[in-house]
């Protein structure tokens, strides 16, 4: 059943240093215009009822609150849904968090990255520490129970000590959810750049997985719960809608560049602003690549993202029983409550044994 619905907005500010997502530089007009176009798009296909609803990019808190709300309004959404928006510390404030509070937006996630000033502007970023902490207190102020905050480590020349006041204040303000992931160097990035002319360099192996470990360790003293690879959250704070992506559910994926999956066909939209606004102007779906799956390839997809979920796992048919004992004699794997998960080995290797299903 496809009820769940990812809106892609590509408009930053600027891209960090670090970044090769698809966003662009953009002005209001222009926002507005790409706007116009989402709600052409969402009118192509059927009404569905979505009971998470996701706004990613890019930052999509640069879209004015009106045009939020225009989204929301063409679309059915369940009453109990979860509703989440992607912000930017520096492109928000207390008004802003208000209205689309209340018009229905229930979940936050605030790219903060690191809450120290100096890698801050190492990465690229627009906003300082003090500036993270008001937002989120802003957000509270406006009533949002549901936050999640994200943030990175293995940052260059990052220490693990870094990593663990990071995590003091993050523990500090009590988030319902947080993310944490390793810095990935892109090419094309200009911290891909600096790498190849030896100004950064890439952090340890072994002092990674050193901070890694203190991650986990410490997130589950403080009551968090480690559901995913690079996931953490208090009970029942799970990201709802995320979490269809790892069960490898239906969502449809709306937007320049997004991508989705229906029935056995993964899709991803038109890359170039004027074929997108083409194809929707001679109502076509603006769709660039697909992927017709077989029974074998959604069954190696199921497993491949279900791996990812650290309490659930998965339960392989026939075909792939042995491949999971052999994974589980070689301590990649566990037994629990019938389905095989990661073991704390696993974790730490996590990529290396999720491309064994592929």
């Amino acid at each position: 059943m496809l009820d769940a619905l990812y809106i892609h907005i590509p408009f930053c500010v600027r891209k960090c240093n670090y970044c090769d997502f698809l966003s662009f530089s953009s002005d209001k007009d222009m926002r507005k215009k790409y706007v116009d176009y989402l709600i052409k798009e969402i009118k192509l296909y059927p009404k569905y009822t979505y009971n998470t609803v996701y706004f990613g990019g890019g930052t999509p808190s640069l879209l004015e609150y009106e045009d939020i709300k225009r989204i929301l309004d063409e679309i059915n959404i369940s009453s109990d849904a979860e509703v989440t928006i992607e912000i930017n510390p520096k492109t928000v404030d207390f008004d802003f968090l208000k209205s689309i509070r209340e018009i229905g937006i229930n979940r936050l996630s605030i790219g903060i990255q690191t809450f120290n000033n100096n890698m801050l502007k190492i990465l690229g970023r627009l906003h300082d520490s003090n500036e993270a902490i008001k937002t989120y207190k802003n957000a509270r102020n406006a009533g949002f129970n549901n936050i999640s905050l994200d943030l990175m480590f293995s940052l260059p020349n990052q220490t693990l000590e870094e990593v663990n006041q990071d995590l003091n204040q993050l523990f500090s303000l009590k988030p319902e959810h947080f993310s944490i992931y390793s810095l990935i160097w892109e090419e094309g990035t200009p911290f891909f750049k600096q790498l190849e002319q030896g100004i950064l360099k890439i952090t340890d192996n072994d002092l990674e997985a050193d901070m890694y470990e203190h991650i986990i360790s410490k997130a589950r003293q403080h009551g968090y719960e480690h559901y995913e690879i690079s996931n953490f959250c208090l009970p029942n704070f799970e990201a709802k809608h995320n979490s269809k992506y790892w069960e490898n559910k239906e969502y449809l994926g709306i937007g320049l560049g997004a991508s989705g999956y229906i029935g056995n066909l993964r899709y991803k939209n038109q890359m170039q602003f004027s074929k997108y606004y083409d194809n929707i102007d001679n109502g076509i779906l603006p769709i660039l690549e697909k992927e017709f799956l077989n029974k074998k390839d959604i069954e190696e997809y199921s497993y491949m993202l279900g791996l990812r979920l650290l309490k659930k796992g998965i339960h392989p048919g026939d075909e792939y029983i042995s491949k999971c004992l052999e994974l589980e004699k070689k301590g990649f794997l566990e037994k629990q409550d019938g389905a095989f998960i990661l073991s704390k080995k696993g974790i730490m290797f996590a990529n290396d044994v999720l491309t064994e299903f592929l």
